[in-house]
């Protein structure tokens, strides 16, 4: 049987960063503090500016893939949960005033994507204390490999080390659900004449589901939750309306889920009358139609329905 092939084997930085028998003596590993997570997203940013900016032109990565060691990602999670969500949205707002700097230096800042996206993960192949990031263009879009890039920092050297890698090789990675954040790219140029902003409809949030379904070929369905009470339902869902958000999967059952807008807290919560009902990979306990249980459902979560369907949800 052949030895397991590691990730740094196929991308052929065994020795570089892993080194394996032949080193006697290993930096040891500082544990994975807040800022240090901050500071090294922040680093990324500026870094891909530099690398990849021209003519005058800023341009930046709009997806953060920031990997850690399985162990240290658990125990981060265990000490400091919620933290992620919190380091993501601070860092963003950095964002924005790196690239305020450029602009008032006469640089055209000008995004290549609506959206920034930001998966913290973990990979088995990663010893405690590494810490790796990919960076990519635009969120879900095709790119070529020149456009994937890696930095890792070993252990043994804490010298990062930046290289193109096939995009094939993050098959490799786990992702959590409670490790993605998805938010809006608001950066406002300076000087932009600021238009009034008039919307006729409050959008409380927003569903989509990837169908697993043969029939339907990976078909993506998306819901805007436009009322304040919806009603996530199956396949035998007969009722129509902007408060039903038909999934046409017999893995759904006909209603299954009840989600609410609480306008006093400015909190969405979850009842669930479906057979299972797992939210951030925590079971949500069943109840009756006519006497709902409540659960808050944070935004970015992931709903997991009879261990089949995944609804991921997001702000409005």
């Amino acid at each position: 049987m052949e030895p397991k092939t590691t990730f740094w084997k196929k991308i052929g930085l065994q020795d570089l960063f892993l080194p394996g028998k032949k080193t006697k003596k290993e930096v040891q590993a500082a544990a994975l503090s807040p800022d240090g997570v901050y500071n090294y997203i922040l680093q990324q940013f500026k870094t891909s500016i530099k690398e990849l900016s021209f003519a005058g032109r800023i341009v930046f990565y709009h997806e953060y893939i920031i990997c850690f060691n399985a162990d240290d990602y658990k125990e981060f999670l265990m000490q400091k949960q919620g933290l992620f969500g919190i380091i993501v949205d601070e860092s963003v707002k950095q964002f924005y005033q790196v690239l305020k700097t450029y602009e008032k230096e006469g640089k055209k800042v000008e995004p290549s994507s609506s959206k920034w996206i930001f998966r913290l993960v973990s990979h088995p192949d990663y010893q405690r204390g590494d810490i790796g990031f990919i960076g990519k263009l635009m969120p879900g879009s095709q790119q070529k490999e020149e456009n994937l890039r890696v930095t890792f920092i070993p252990r043994q050297t804490g010298i990062a080390q930046t290289l193109d890698v096939n995009e094939d090789i993050l098959k490799g990675f786990t992702y959590y659900s409670e490790g993605y954040y998805e938010l809006p790219y608001l950066y406002e140029p300076q000087g932009a004449e600021k238009k009034p902003v008039t919307r006729t409809e409050k959008i409380y949030a927003r569903l989509d589901t990837i169908m697993p379904d043969q029939k339907y070929s990976g078909k993506k369905f998306e819901f805007l939750m436009k009322a304040e009470d919806i009603i996530v339902s199956g396949a035998e869902e007969e009722r129509k309306g902007p408060d039903i958000f038909k999934i046409p999967s017999d893995w759904v059952d006909s209603p299954h889920l009840h989600i609410r807008f609480n306008v006093s807290d400015g909190k969405l919560y979850l009842a669930s009358f479906g057979e299972k009902t797992i939210i951030n990979e925590q079971e949500v306990q069943r109840s009756d139609v006519n006497s709902p249980q409540w659960t808050e459902l944070p935004i970015n979560s992931k709903i997991l329905l009879n261990g089949i369907i995944g609804i991921n949800i997001f702000k409005g």
